[in-house]
């Protein structure tokens, strides 16, 4: 009888971190092996590029962080929520006060794409609060983990000094990112859900993953359009044809996924 309650723990792993991790394997190994991540990786990424992509971020976090602040004594939204250490919606507003001036927020279009994940953020955390678990582990431990590898990627590939341009990256409320990721891992595994409601979360995790590896495709068709629309414009044209292009507005909303899939490729 002993042996057989310790199986399940160890054997098949009924921690929901590890449930997760398990889920979205797949989705793991197809986002790295997307011809976009791996040119990121590669250093191969413009500033207008990563201008769209902050954009796209800064609606993005703006849902999430809402939802989690709304349902910040939920029980299965306590456990884990740490605004202190993760929250990233200012360390996106300097970024993009950096980028694009103090009227920063005159010069963001919210397109399909980001406007559809947004959508379900808020849907989830006013019906489903429990399901906000799989997009926070998915987002912050991306972050905390390969979003550090990209960080520094990005501040070389574009010349950035400092912080500046790259706040998003820094955690100054983190001294210790794998022991944090390991409080953080804690602490969701200790959230009680019904069977049903695991499944519903592990259901939720593949399906932000799978979702974003779309985008993240599309963005890549989306991609010499963009530069073909740039060219002979001078090497950063987003401020004059952030609203009116529609291949920039496009690839505004499949950008999310430079972060989404990106950030989140490797859980150390």
């Amino acid at each position: 009888m002993e042996s057989m309650k310790s199986k399940p723990r160890e054997a098949t792993g009924s921690d929901l971190s590890e449930q997760i991790k398990a889920a979205t394997k797949d989705s793991h190994v197809r986002a790295e092996n997307t011809q976009l991540m791996l040119n990121y990786q590669k250093g191969q990424i413009t500033q207008t590029q990563y201008k769209l992509l902050l954009c796209s971020l800064y609606e993005i976090y703006r849902a999430l962080e809402a939802e989690l602040d709304r349902n910040a004594d939920h029980p299965a939204v306590q456990p884990i929520y740490f605004p202190q250490e993760l929250a990233r919606l200012e360390t996106l507003e300097l970024d993009l006060e950096h980028f694009f001036g103090p009227h920063w927020r005159k010069r963001i279009t919210v397109p399909a794409a980001t406007h559809r994940y947004t959508q379900r953020l808020r849907e989830i955390g006013k019906n489903s609060p429990d399901l906000l678990v799989a997009h926070a582990y998915t987002r912050y431990l991306g972050d905390l983990s390969g979003g550090q590898v990209l960080g520094k990627i990005t501040q070389k590939s574009l010349g950035l000094s400092g912080n500046k341009g790259v706040f998003f990256f820094s955690f100054p409320g983190v001294t210790s990112a794998n022991r944090f990721k390991q409080l953080y891992r804690s602490r969701m595994n200790s959230i009680e859900l019904t069977e049903q409601q695991r499944r519903e979360v592990l259901d939720e995790a593949t399906r932000a993953f799978e979702f974003n590896i779309e985008v993240f495709d599309d963005l890549q068709k989306m991609l010499s359009i963009t530069e073909e629309a740039s060219s002979g414009k001078g090497n950063d044209v987003t401020s004059k044809t952030f609203s009116s292009s529609p291949a920039l507005q496009f690839a505004l909303g499949v950008g999310i996924t430079l972060a989404t899939v990106g950030m989140g490729v490797i859980f150390k």
